[in-house]
């Protein structure tokens, strides 16, 4: 087995995170499987970077005595924002030959900038993806899933999902039990899959201005298994439906039903990560109604259906 070469590009107000988390996976991984990889960090110059949390991180090298590797990481954080340009060069020239080109949370807009994601479905920071869309139309951003893989180039969400993403290239590139052993000696379940749903409708939605509003953005919240038709949300809002859906979706930037649907099956999604109520309650509780009803919503948004997300990630299950 060849050994593969993993970079961690390192700049100021990198979030340490983007950084540690994956690079403990591969860490873990090279333990696992001697001679699996090879771990490197490298900077503008050599320099020591300080991260975004006030940490100060020395390097291996400099990025211009780094060869091109297997697996080239662009965390996130602050710097990614207005980069030194000669860092924009060196990822834009590396990361077109590497075999695999990796960003976690914000690192996707310095691959933006670069050029590499150009035609390629991608994700990043839910505080980011309108700005990401916005100034490179050229990429199609996806603001859900935690992780999206478009053949060289993988994305990730906020922070942790770094550590799903690693966890998928270590199952690629070794197997699922070593993936597996990796993931209990972090303390983590079995990886979420790229496509689960990276926040909850309450962080993804906006906060809404007006009482009313915020009232019923609480009501939906407390009972997902209540009539939560725009006729009935309007009504406890004292709105007409239709100017109530225009100012929900005004202040919070989501439609009342994609609200709902996010928080009915937010609302699934915990009561399977932690009861042992059969499917079927949990299906009535969290207002689908019917099995069928909650799979169906189930696969659409996490690509996978009830009793597959529970074996993942309920604690009896994954263990």
């Amino acid at each position: 087995m060849a050994q593969r070469t993993v970079l961690f590009v390192l700049f100021d107000d990198v979030q340490s995170l983007d950084v540690t988390g994956p690079l403990e996976v591969f860490v873990g991984a090279e333990r696992h499987t001697p001679g699996s990889y090879r771990i490197r960090t490298a900077s503008l110059g050599g320099a020591p970077v300080r991260t975004s949390g006030g940490l100060t991180v020395v390097p291996d090298g400099t990025l211009a005595d780094a060869p091109t590797p297997h697996t080239l990481i662009v965390p996130g954080g602050k710097g990614t924002r207005g980069a030194d340009p000669r860092l924009t060069d060196w990822v834009r020239e590396h990361g077109a030959r590497a075999e695999r080109v990796i960003s976690v949370c914000t690192g996707a807009i310095l691959l933006a900038e670069a050029g590499l994601l150009d035609g390629r479905r991608v994700t990043t920071h839910w505080a980011y993806c309108g700005k990401l869309a916005r100034d490179h139309p050229a990429i199609e951003v996806d603001p859900d899933p935690i992780f999206i893989r478009d053949g060289p180039v993988s994305t990730s969400a906020g922070v942790t999902s770094g550590i799903d993403l690693a966890l998928a290239l270590v199952e690629e590139d070794l197997g699922r039990d070593a993936a597996l052993a990796i993931a209990r000696h972090l303390v983590v379940f079995l990886r979420r899959p790229g496509n689960q749903a990276h926040f909850s409708a309450q962080l993804a939605a906006q906060t809404a201005q007006r009482e009313p509003l915020r009232e019923v953005q609480q009501w939906i919240s407390d009972h997902p298994d209540a009539d939560l038709t725009v006729e009935s949300l309007a009504a406890r809002a004292s709105l007409s439906p239709r100017h109530f859906a225009r100012a929900f979706q005004t202040e919070t930037g989501m439609t009342p039903g994609r609200y709902v649907d996010r928080v009915r099956l937010e609302h699934a999604r915990r009561l399977l990560e932690d009861t042992a109520d059969g499917v079927e309650t949990i299906s009535r509780a969290s207002g689908y109604g019917t099995p069928e009803a909650m799979r169906r919503a189930f696969i659409k948004a996490l690509g996978t259906p009830p009793t597959e997300y529970r074996r993942r990630f309920h604690p009896a299950e994954s263990h």
